[in-house]
């Protein structure tokens, strides 16, 4: 594989950490790449990823689709030669996980008045 198409890439996490940096093939996608942060994501964080589809990544400002290769996502004026690309990465857990995480009481509650009336 000739070296141009290949790209050196680093995932930044919330907490400014980072995972990499990686060498990939420029016709690796989006989706790749999502799947090698959640193998490789760092015990003991806060937040942590179960799946694919609870990250999101950020570059240049964009959100990247799963189906997008590397190259596409790159931006040519926002790069130098030889330099590694930064992406953000975004955690956000299910929305099925958050709704049962969330309980509600919603038993009656007792209504106590101590008035007195003269």
């Amino acid at each position: 594989m000739p070296e141009e198409d290949l790209v050196d890439i680093k995932f930044r996490l919330y907490d400014g950490s980072d995972i990499g940096p990686f060498r990939y093939s420029s016709t690796s996608t989006v989706d790749m790449l999502k799947q090698r942060i959640v193998s490789d994501w760092p015990r003991g964080k806060t937040i942590t990823p179960k799946a694919v589809t609870e990250i999101k990544l950020i570059s240049s400002g964009k959100v990247l689709d799963n189906n997008k290769t590397v190259g596409q996502c790159r931006t040519p004026f926002g790069e130098a030669a030889g330099g590694v690309i930064i992406m953000h990465v975004v955690v956000q857990p299910s929305l099925a996980k958050t709704k049962t995480e969330k309980k509600i009481d919603k038993s009656p509650k007792k209504i106590v008045c101590s008035c007195s009336i003269m």
